[in-house]
């Protein structure tokens, strides 16, 4: 049996049913929650679901008992549980356990085929989503209950928990897609359920144009954008003693992983650090990183690669402001907050070209540079070891830039709107503040008609 952890700050009811579903109740449902998870869409949902609280409504999050996104081990309690914080509204979370009662091979073997770009048919696209992570727990409490919410909103599109779930009650569900190009998105499995969803939340203007290239898309749709929290303060000089970093230094945080960068990041940061062997000038640069999986150094590089694991969001915010560039080599972004955080910061940002999202951020703010391939990225990394007062320059605009875009209040006000005009509900006597950013922090086996396994 998996060990069970439990987030702070909750406080247990007994059973799920003895927590009733407040009236015009929205709900939340990401794959993942919890103050350990690191993911862009859940942290999205975090903040918002936190905000719409301290603006009166009731909020509740609907979510698995996963804490890792690769085993989807029931790591926390299942049940009803309150999260309380002084000074805040109570935020509703119910949590439900994961089943992994098949063996993932057709995952991975159809999930090779989806990867390469291959013709996969329907019937093999419903057996690579149910061959993972399902949560019949959720389906049944959404089945049973649905109807008393007014509104479902659903993250990531990629998966069971907003393919299977928003289905059962479409007429009140809204996806927020954390969409980019990648070979699922052209899946005939996500077409019906992004087209036949009651509305649709975007992040950004260039998820909504690739939405739109992709599939039919309903009328009810807005890009509502996400928030990012801005610090009272910023501690670098804090976070180089704590840590033992000295010399300028380029920061990563998040996942280590293959599908966000982090091998062709790693292998351009050894090629960076061989050309600068017997280089006057300049020290050569650092690569520190934070989040989550493993970070197995190039040859050469070990002595020039800090990995200081998981960070506080004060301490990343120290670290991000102390670096003399950011780095975010993903293609695969829908939002990319921490590129926000960044320039909010002052640090300019050094990006992959591929990501049209992040691109994009650039591109408006001015506060950065984007590079297509390894030998691209290590001219990045040359000009900022090489003029670090001009690097620095780079990011004047870019406080601006996220201040006027993507504060908390901005984005709830663009959320309640649309909530108003799709899901009309009892509005709350809203509070005159603007909601703090920092809550983040804190059965049977069946199939249905549409191929979703419960």
């Amino acid at each position: 049996m998996s060990s069970v952890t439990s987030d702070s700050g909750l406080r247990s009811h007994r059973g799920l049913r003895a927590h009733p579903i407040r009236p015009d109740t929205i709900a939340f449902v990401p794959p993942r929650f919890g103050r350990e998870v690191i993911g862009g869409a859940e942290a999205v949902l975090a903040d918002v679901a936190r905000g719409l609280a301290e603006r009166g409504h009731n909020v509740e999050i609907l979510t698995t008992c996963a804490k890792d996104h690769f085993t989807w081990a029931n790591e926390y309690p299942s049940g009803a549980f309150n999260e309380e914080k002084p000074g805040s509204r109570r935020l509703v979370i119910r949590r439900f356990e994961t089943e992994r009662d098949t063996p993932g091979t057709a995952r991975d073997r159809i999930g090779d085929r989806i990867l390469a770009g291959e013709r996969v048919s329907i019937q093999d696209q419903q057996l690579w989503m149910n061959d993972s992570l399902r949560c019949s727990g959720l389906w049944d409490h959404v089945f049973d209950n649905g109807h008393h919410y007014r509104a479902l909103v659903f993250a990531p599109y990629m998966f069971w928990t907003t393919f299977a779930v928003s289905r059962i009650h479409p007429e009140r569900s809204i996806i927020m897609p954390c969409l980019h190009d990648e070979p699922p998105a052209y899946l005939e499995l996500f077409r019906s359920m992004i087209e036949g969803v009651h509305g649709l939340w975007f992040l950004t203007e260039p998820e909504r144009r690739l939405a739109e290239r992709l599939y039919s898309l309903p009328a009810r749709q807005t890009i509502v954008g996400a928030s990012v929290e801005v610090p009272d303060g910023y501690d670098p000089d804090g976070f180089r003693s704590e840590h033992g970093i000295e010399g300028p230094y380029v920061y990563f945080g998040g996942r280590r992983e293959w599908g966000k960068g982090w091998d062709d990041l790693l292998l351009g940061f050894a090629r960076y650090h061989r050309g600068r062997r017997g280089r006057r000038g300049k020290p050569a640069l650092t690569l520190v990183t934070s989040g989550v999986g493993s970070v197995v150094a190039p040859p050469g590089t070990e002595r020039h690669t800090v990995d200081v694991g998981l960070l506080s969001e004060r301490r990343r915010d120290d670290a991000m402001a102390g670096a003399v560039a950011y780095l975010q080599p993903s293609a695969m972004e829908s939002f990319s907050r921490t590129v926000l955080e960044a320039l909010l910061a002052g640090t300019p940002v050094i990006a992959n070209r591929a990501s049209d999202v992040v691109a994009w951020h650039l591109a408006n703010s001015a506060a950065g540079l984007t590079y297509d391939g390894e030998a691209e990225l290590v001219q990045c990394l040359d000009f900022v070891t090489d003029e670090p007062e001009a690097a620095r320059a780079l990011a004047g605009g870019g406080r601006d830039y996220v201040l006027q875009r993507y504060r908390l209040r901005h984005v709830l006000d663009r959320m309640e709107a649309s909530l108003d005009a799709w899901l009309p509900g009892q509005r709350p006597q809203l509070r005159l503040v603007d909601p703090p950013a920092d809550d983040a922090v804190d059965p049977s086996v069946g199939r249905s008609n549409d191929g979703i396994r419960t």
